[in-house]
C-alpha cells in the first residue's frame, strides 16, 4: 500500500491496483472550490497513469456538500461560466477516462457533490447518505453538469421536483431512483465500492474502456446507429489477444463460472 497527500484538499492512496482518492477538506464538509477541482484534477490525470480503477470518497462526515457558494457569490458572469466549464472538464476526465471510477457516498452528497457523484460509473451509498440539489433555493442554477449526468439518472421529473422543492432523497430512494447502484450499513461504502473495484479491474482493459465510454454514446445514437456501432465495438474488443485469451479459458473451463444469487 503507497500513501501520500496529492494536495491539501485531496487524499491519495494505493491500495493494489486501485486508486483510493479522498475529499479532504472536512471542515467545510468537502465543498468544492476552484482549488479543489483542480486537485481533483491532479488525481485523475495520476490515476490514468497509475491505477486500473478508482475509489472516490470523502473524509469526514460527508461525501460532498456541494460548491462553496462564499467562493461563488464574488464571481462574474464569465468566470462563473468558465468555473463552470472548468467542472465539465475535469468531471468529464473520470467519466470518459480509460479507468472505472467508484464512488463510496455518506452524508451529504449535495448540489455539486451529486454532480461530481455522477460523473462516476458505480455509486455506493451508505445509510447515511442523502441526496440534494438546493441551487432552486439559493438562487443559482446546477453549473458541474448535473442538468445532463443527474437528469439521465433520476429523470427530468425527479430533478424538476429536487431543485424547485428542495426535496432530499434517502440512500433508499436513490437507489430506486437509479442514482446509486447499491446501499450498504453505515461505513461500509468504500469498502464495498473497493470491492467492486477490484472485480472492475480484473477485466480487460479494453473491455472496461468500451464499457464506460461506448454505452454511454450509444444512449445518444438513433437506435440503427446505436446497433450499428455496438457491432464495431463488439468485434474491435472480442479479437483482442487478451479476449482471445480469456475467451478460451472459458471453454477449456479454466474461468470461473457464473453463479446465481443465493448459490452456494
Amino acid at each position: 500500500m503507497g500513501v501520500d497527500v496529492a494536495s491539501h484538499f485531496v487524499t491519495y492512496e494505493t491500495v493494489g491496483e486501485i486508486a483510493h482518492i479522498g475529499l479532504n477538506r472536512p471542515e467545510k464538509r468537502n465543498a468544492i472550490s476552484d482549488r479543489f477541482v483542480e486537485a481533483i484534477a491532479e488525481a485523475v490525470a495520476r490515476a490514468e497513469r497509475e491505477a486500473k480503477a478508482v475509489v472516490l470518497f470523502g473524509h469526514g462526515d460527508h461525501f460532498c456538500a456541494g460548491l462553496d457558494l462564499a467562493e461563488h457569490v464574488k464571481k462574474t458572469a464569465i468566470e462563473g461560466v468558465r468555473g463552470s466549464r472548468r467542472w465539465h472538464s475535469v468531471f468529464s476526465g473520470i467519466e470518459h477516462g480509460t479507468i472505472p471510477w467508484f464512488s463510496a457516498l455518506h452524508g451529504a452528497v449535495v448540489g455539486g457533490g451529486l454532480e461530481l457523484a455522477a460523473s462516476t460509473h458505480i455509486r455506493v451509498a451508505d445509510e447515511t447518505a442523502f441526496f440534494a440539489l438546493p441551487e432552486g433555493q439559493r438562487g443559482i442554477f446546477v453549473g458541474g453538469g448535473g442538468s445532463v449526468r443527474v437528469a439521465r439518472l433520476t429523470g427530468v421529473a425527479r430533478m424538476t421536483d429536487m431543485m424547485l422543492t428542495g426535496r432530499v432523497a434517502s440512500a433508499a430512494e436513490a437507489e430506486r431512483w437509479n442514482v446509486v447502484q447499491y446501499v450498504v450499513p453505515a461505513g461500509e461504502a468504500r469498502k464495498k465500492a473497493h470491492d467492486l473495484a477490484v472485480v472492475a479491474a480484473s477485466n480487460a482493459a479494453l473491455s472496461n474502456y468500451a464499457v464506460i465510454n461506448a454505452l454511454p454514446r450509444i444512449q445518444d445514437m438513433a437506435k440503427e446507429d446505436g446497433l450499428f456501432v455496438e457491432s464495431f465495438i463488439s468485434s474491435f474488443t472480442a479479437t483482442s489477444p487478451e479476449a482471445e485469451e480469456r475467451l478460451q479459458a472459458f471453454l477449456d473451463k479454466r474461468a470461473a463460472r457464473l453463479r446465481a444469487p443465493g448459490a452456494n
